[in-house]
């Protein structure tokens, strides 16, 4: 607290609020994130282009069992101009630090200084089951990634990252000698993750996190930031939000839809976080309807309004705008919003001049 010059932690959290809007949010800064599943390339090419003339922030690709996200974000950086393009998320076991290390200076090359790397550790379904590594130590192998790519793009020799997995040579990269800085964000649900983002990371990707539960992330931010010797409000808070500006009744449908998927078809942890935030026996019930296939439609009608409100933003586009530029009172920088699931040109459009930035 004394590192803030405030008495108690809600000075700090009047601090952090304050600074990050003074220096963040001079204007609309908003970023769009693509949905894997059913991911046309061509239509969220055209997507970016678009986004890129309105004013958005940034444009993120996520990265599953489908396409690689490499190639996709290269193809976007050559045939965009001024909007930043990033990974959100890659994993960080299926490549190695050394390898995500190459891949983002290759980006910020081509990118002309616009690639940011978004990082998490997945699950471990996914990284035992598809791709065949073993899932140990995620905070730590997150923390390695952090290190190695800050240590080779800054020029340095990877023996001297700090890594705690492994004792690597005095390797550097061969690549011509520029300044590069590429931002990095991670993904991260728990206390010391979102704490580690504070000391090492530039930006904080929370999914699913209600609006009016930021204050204390914000304090675990806060302190691992005062570790490291960093100012916290130059790191981004930056969650994925839906948005579903198609009025309140069809809005608040589909968003309990949305909900109801999370809690009974995304595993345990939405549901385990979401009961931590008060809504355990909604939680019971959505899941239990949700697994049994003869009362899956049922799972959304079980969503209380509340949760949505807290989740999600849905309305008319003027009403969704404005709950967005709320959301800069809880010390959101950054808000990545969900293109819609549908991969077709006329409802991509819709919703990205609904939700421009104003």
């Amino acid at each position: 607290r004394r590192a803030f010059g405030v008495d108690s932690w809600r000075g700090v959290r009047s601090y952090f609020v304050t600074r990050r809007l003074e220096t963040r949010m001079t204007q609309d800064r908003i970023g769009l994130v693509a949905f894997w599943k059913n991911y046309d390339r061509e239509v969220y090419l055209k997507a970016a282009q678009l986004a890129d003339e309105l004013g958005y922030d940034s444009f993120w690709l996520p990265e599953a069992w489908g396409y690689d996200v490499v190639p996709l974000i290269t193809e976007m950086a050559l045939k965009t101009k001024r909007i930043k393009i990033g990974t959100a998320i890659i994993n960080v076991f299926s490549r190695t630090p050394g390898l995500i290390a190459m891949t983002a200076a290759t980006l910020d090359e081509i990118s002309e200084g616009r690639f940011m790397l978004g990082i998490g550790p997945s699950g471990k379904r996914v990284i035992e089951g598809f791709h065949g590594r073993e899932f140990e130590k995620p905070l730590t192998q997150v923390r390695d990634v952090i290190r190695v790519v800050k240590t080779l793009l800054a020029g340095g020799r990877l023996s001297d990252a700090g890594a705690k997995l492994h004792d690597y040579r005095p390797f550097t990269l061969e690549m011509p000698k520029r300044e590069r800085h590429v931002p990095i964000y991670c993904a991260a649900l728990k206390q010391q993750a979102i704490t580690s983002i504070g000391e090492l990371a530039d930006g904080w990707i929370p999914t699913f996190w209600p609006f009016d539960e930021f204050e204390e992330p914000h304090r675990w931010i806060a302190e691992g930031a005062k570790k490291a010797g960093r100012d916290p409000s130059e790191i981004d808070t930056a969650p994925f939000i839906a948005a579903i500006p198609l009025g309140d009744q069809i809005g608040m449908a589909r968003a309990k839809e949305i909900v109801a998927f999370y809690i009974g078809g995304m595993g345990d942890y939405y549901k385990e976080m979401l009961t931590s935030f008060g809504f355990g026996e909604q939680c019971e019930r959505i899941d239990a309807l949700y697994k049994d296939k003869t009362t899956r439609k049922q799972a959304a009608e079980a969503v209380p309004d509340e949760m949505v409100n807290r989740l999600m933003i849905t309305g008319d586009p003027n009403q969704c705008v404005e709950k967005l530029r709320s959301l800069r009172d809880v010390g959101i920088t950054l808000p990545i919003l969900n293109l819609p699931n549908e991969p077709s040109w006329p409802v991509q459009e819709m919703f990205l001049r609904a939700m421009a930035p104003r």
